[in-house]
Parts: C-alpha cells; structure tokens; sequence
C-alpha cells in the first residue's frame, strides 16, 4: 500500500505556470506506474498524464500535451506535475493516483489515463486560473 500527498495547488492567472508535487509514502519504482488526474464536481476524473516508474514512458492527454510534464524523482519518492500557459478550461481539483504494475492500468498509455484500476489516490489539490 502506498499513501499519496499532493501539494502546490493555488490560484494563477492564464498564462501562468504552476507545480503540483506528490509525495509517496514509499519507493514506487519498478513497482507503481502513476499519473495525475483532474475533476469537477459531477463529471468523471479525467486522466491528465501518466508515466512508467521503471522506463520514463510518459503519456498525455490531447489537451495538456506541450503545456505540461509529468516527472518523476525516484530518490525523493516525488511525483511532478510542471503545468505551464494555463488556461481558464484548467481550473480543477488535480489528483495523484498510483496502480500497481499488474494493474490494468500499467497495460498501456491509453489505459494509464483512465481512472480505472488505480488503487491508490492522493487527496486533491485545487488549481484555479483566471482569464
């Protein structure tokens, strides 16, 4: 089991740039494939990027890709989210989630950002931007 804490949510102007980190309560690497997500109130968690602990693989989602990165520190058990030309449209609550490697999850990029079959998830974090 791993216990995920985000942090570095706050409230930006369009354009700007944000840092969102999640700190893991243990190594995830080779172990976990992990991703960040994002949610509004009534709509479904849409995956936002995923990467591979073991390989660096990264995936995006169309609408992020070129605005942000997705990271992952290994020796500080830290997850990243560099998020940068922030829209209005970004405004959320941003998750981070781990799934184990046997998890449908880890099967491939498309499959990394669905929700489905990621065990574990930070409590959230708010980003607001402003036009």
């Amino acid at each position: 089991q791993v216990q995920l804490v985000e942090s570095g949510g706050g409230s930006v102007q369009a354009g700007g740039s944000v840092r969102l980190s999640c700190a893991a309560s243990k190594s995830t690497t080779g172990s976990y494939c992990m991703a960040w997500f994002r949610q509004t109130p009534g709509k479904v968690r849409e995956g936002v990027a995923s990467i591979w602990a073991w390989g660096g693989s990264t995936y995006y989602a169309d609408s992020v890709k070129g605005r942000f990165t997705i990271s992952l520190d290994n020796a500080n058990n830290t997850l990243y989210l560099q998020m940068a030309a922030l829209k209005p449209e970004d405004t959320d609550t941003y998750y981070c989630a781990a799934a184990p490697i046997y998890s449908a999850a880890c099967e491939s990029g498309i499959a990394s950002l669905s929700h489905i079959g990621y065990f574990y998830w930070g409590q959230g974090t708010q980003v607001t931007v402003s036009s």
